[in-house]
């Protein structure tokens, strides 16, 4: 792999397995029921957004960015949760997991529409579910900020408590903007108690890993992974951490008042609060956006360390420590994209061995992700 160093390869945790992207083409690898490793290889499609070339440049990277890695995780997604349901990769031993998969069922008339114009439903259902995860996550951590801040502050000045120069909601804001954050971190912390989560969580800290041995120019094993850090500088969970911050330092500058009087009701400035802060979100993401990718080029620097602190504490939730099986999936992910990337070969395997194991004797399917599960 020798111009892996020039490349910045990149990935996210999916159902059992790992996502790893190149340039030009992602790789999603995934546990399947049977232990087996399956690996599919795609380019990465050039939509009419990411075909602007306008969109490319500093400071407006970071929308599409989001938004494309966003599609591309839905996808991936699809694709590992596929090869979950899938009877062709259930156990041999034993009922069949999921028996409204066995072939003898008649298809019913919404199969059939579907399998008949699959490509299109496809898009369909993808974009649907990158709508409706944008609405879901905007009253979440947005709406939801917004009114309670805006109630709290209004409270406070019922009871006499009101810091001095909040005439124009400088410090609502910063209560408004601490409120999403300890609810960002809340909701993750949350949802990793969750065992299926955490198990997800552990295939985030594999690819975190392995793509922390390939830079390393370290061989690509399990051990060799497994002795790197699972924290990284471009993780999605800094990106997320910078655009609170930023946020944080930016809103409170742009006055509450800015669209309807001060002394108006406070959920009309609730209200009329969130369409200023959803024309600013490109200038936020942007920003964060940059110094994401300046500290991927600098990672070992200590500034970097020290400017992404936040974002790598809490990486400390979204990841967790993963075991041989975990980097042997995300290794394969990263193999089969360094692959495409290099040669332009695209992996189809639904039993894959990573290059390591090859030629030696293949890791031993392991039976315990029910177990694991269950616990």
């Amino acid at each position: 792999m020798p111009d892996e160093k020039k490349k910045s390869y990149g990935g996210m945790a999916v159902v059992e397995g790992v996502m790893m992207r190149s340039p030009s083409y992602y790789s999603v690898a995934c546990r399947a029921p049977n232990g087996k490793i399956f690996v599919k290889t795609e380019p990465v499609e050039k939509t009419w957004i990411g075909r602007q070339k306008w969109l490319l440049k500093p400071f407006l990277r970071g929308t599409f960015a989001l938004l494309d890695t966003m599609g591309l995780g839905m996808r991936a997604m699809r694709i590992a949760g596929d090869v979950q349901l899938d009877a062709k990769f259930q156990p041999e031993e034993g009922e069949t997991v999921h028996p409204e998969k066995q072939k003898d069922k008649p298809p019913s008339r919404m199969q059939i529409a579907y399998e008949k114009n699959q490509p299109f439903w496809d898009k369909l259902i993808l974009g649907v579910t990158l709508v409706l995860s944008l609405v879901i996550g905007f009253l979440i951590f947005n709406v939801f900020p917004n009114f309670a801040g805006q109630y709290i502050s209004e409270f406070g000045k019922t009871i006499g408590i009101e810091p001095k120069g909040n005439e124009r909601g400088m410090f609502t804001t910063v209560l408004v903007e601490s409120i999403k954050l300890v609810m960002f971190i809340g909701y993750v912390a949350l949802i990793r108690r969750y065992p299926a989560i955490l198990e997800v969580f552990r295939f985030h800290g594999a690819e975190h890993q392995a793509i922390n041995a390939m830079e390393a120019g370290v061989e690509l094993t399990p051990q060799n992974c497994l002795r790197q850090t699972r924290l990284h500088p471009r993780c999605g969970t800094n990106f997320a951490l910078l655009v609170f911050i930023v946020s944080f330092l930016l809103f409170p500058f742009v006055p509450r008042d800015l669209i309807v009087p001060a002394d108006s009701a406070s959920w009309l400035i609730a209200i009329t609060r969130l369409p200023v802060e959803i024309a600013l979100l490109p200038l936020v993401a942007g920003i964060s956006y940059e110094i994401i990718r300046l500290a991927g080029k600098f990672k070992n620097e200590r500034w970097v360390n020290i400017v992404l602190w936040p974002g790598l504490k809490t990486q400390l939730i979204t990841t967790a420590e993963p075991d041989a099986r975990h980097a042997e999936v995300a290794i394969a992910a990263l193999e089969a994209a360094v692959l495409a990337e290099e040669t332009g070969e695209l992996t189809n395997s639904d039993d894959y061995v990573p290059v390591s194991l090859r030629g030696s004797e293949e890791p031993a399917a392991p039976n315990d992700q029910v177990e694991r599960a269950a616990q």
